[in-house]
This record gives structure tokens, C-alpha cells and sequence, in this order.
């Protein structure tokens, strides 16, 4: 079946970074494109970012220059490198394409 599983999160400071994966199986991932969206608990759920099958990008406003956004077809791996974190990026950070999405990994970013 279709499994999407995040990986990376943790607890960091401001000004800080993170990598996050995404290993991705049950469907041909190099014909798919995929998303990174977030949940946090005031602002609800919001798209940061997505790749197409073809390697283009397209990132959301505020998180553009300090998210990138990659995939690794041999790995099945979708990434989102996170640098100069802000408190605000805390939130659930999941992957997904087609309808389907991980469970998520959890980013704090405190002091």
C-alpha cells in the first residue's frame, strides 16, 4: 500500500536548522510530484512547498530562501532542508502527493 514516513524533526533554536525525509513507497515516485505542508495549532494547515516529477520547485511566500526542497528518486526520498528557523515555523510537517500523506514529524523551534 501507499506509505508516506516523515523523519527529521526535533526540537531547535531559533536561527537554527533541520533536515527532514521523506521515504516514500507504494507508487512509482518518480512519476509523482510531492508537497510539504505543516499544521500548527492557531494558523491550522498550511502548504510550504512542492516538487514536480521534473525537479521544479514552488515554495510559499515566507518560507521561500530558507526552505529547499528536494528528491532523491534512487531513495524514494523527498527532503525539506531548513535553515534560520523561526519560532512561527513550529508546527507538523508531513509530505504528501495524490491525496495521500505521512503521519508527520513534529519541528519546534524554541529557546
Amino acid at each position: 500500500q501507499v506509505q508516506l514516513v516523515e523523519s527529521g524533526g526535533g526540537l531547535v533554536q531559533p536561527g537554527g536548522s533541520l533536515r527532514l525525509s521523506c521515504v516514500v513507497s507504494g507508487f512509482p515516485f518518480a512519476d509523482n510530484g510531492f508537497s510539504w505542508s505543516r499544521l500548527a495549532p492557531v494558523r491550522g494547515v498550511e502548504w510550504i512547498s512542492i516538487i514536480t516529477s521534473g525537479g521544479n520547485t514552488t515554495y510559499k511566500g515566507s518560507v521561500a530562501g530558507r526552505f529547499t526542497i528536494a528528491r532523491d528518486n534512487a531513495k524514494n526520498t523527498v527532503y525539506l532542508e531548513m535553515l534560520n528557523l523561526y519560532s512561527e515555523d513550529t508546527a507538523l510537517y508531513y509530505c504528501g502527493s495524490g491525496g495521500q500523506r505521512g503521519p508527520g514529524t513534529q519541528v519546534t523551534v524554541s529557546s
